[in-house]
């Protein structure tokens, strides 16, 4: 009995036309229509819906790979969004740096504006200095001017009275001496005396000058010393000292005598001296 309904149900899976006559039978012809219509139906939903896995299977790989490119860029995007806070950071700092820039310019510009006052005091100041030393200048060409005439004149002075002791000693020398003698200048390499003369027994040295001080005296004295020690043959047994002069001043006359100086001028004696 169980093998005989074994074989049935074998026939009734297998074999269409015993599972029809058999439902026929039974009454059941449509209804088994409709099962294998809805068998076929489910057959074609079983290959749709493999298909559909099969999709779903290659959208989720896809999804996966999408995910993975949103993490590459959630990372990429965290990377920039650090990039943009050193960036910000950066930013703050060099306006910061700007800041003090800015500031370090004001101060420059404050400073220079100071450099540029004083600049502008210094250059009224040059030029005041300018026309006061533009006075002076010609002030000075003035007093250099009046100088050289006063030079001059001194000159005329200094050569005039030179001209005038000459010949005045060789007149009184020549009345009172009984002796004609020549007087000019002696120039020596370390020495110069503008009165000079020699004769086989004595010799003339002297100085003239407008005004006559103490000083002249013992220049005149220190030139002698040195005729005496280097020029001996420019002296004779007999020396005159002379001191022709306009002007003596006392120290001069008291110094003369003592050391036997003859100083006059042309109208007379001041120290009338011995021969030394």
């Amino acid at each position: 009995m169980s093998s005989l309904k074994e074989k049935m149900l074998e026939l009734l899976e297998k074999d269409r036309e015993f599972r029809y006559t058999v439902a026929g039978y039974l009454g059941l012809s449509e209804i088994m229509k409709r099962l294998d219509v809805l068998s076929e139906e489910q057959t074609k939903l079983r290959e749709e819906q493999t298909k559909i896995w099969r999709e779903l299977e290659g959208l989720r790989k896809e999804q996966t790979k999408i995910w993975m490119e949103i993490k590459g860029l959630r990372e990429e995007q965290t990377k920039i969004w650090e990039e943009i806070r050193e960036l910000k950071e950066e930013q703050i700092k060099l306006r910061e740096e700007q800041t003090k820039i800015w500031k370090e310019i004001e101060g420059l510009r404050g400073e220079q504006t100071k450099i540029w006052m004083e600049i502008k005091g210094l250059k009224k100041e040059q030029t005041k200095l300018r026309e006061d030393f533009n006075k002076m200048l010609s002030v000075i060409r003035n007093m250099n001017s009046r100088l050289i005439r006063v030079e001059r004149t001194l000159e005329k002075l200094t050569l005039d009275i030179e001209e005038e002791a000459r010949s005045i000693l060789a007149h009184r020398i020549r009345r009172e001496l009984g002796v004609k003698i020549e007087l000019g200048s002696l120039i020596l390499p370390d020495l110069e005396l503008n009165i000079y003369g020699a004769t086989d027994e004595i010799c003339i040295v002297g100085e003239a000058s407008v005004r006559a001080g103490v000083r002249v005296l013992s220049s005149l004295l220190e030139k002698l010393e040195i005729l005496k020690a280097r020029y001996p043959e420019k002296l004779r047994k007999r020396i005159i000292l002379v001191i022709y002069t306009s002007l003596p001043m006392p120290d001069l006359i008291e110094r003369a005598k003592e050391r036997n100086v003859w100083v006059l001028k042309a109208t007379g004696d001041f120290v009338k001296s011995g021969f030394t």
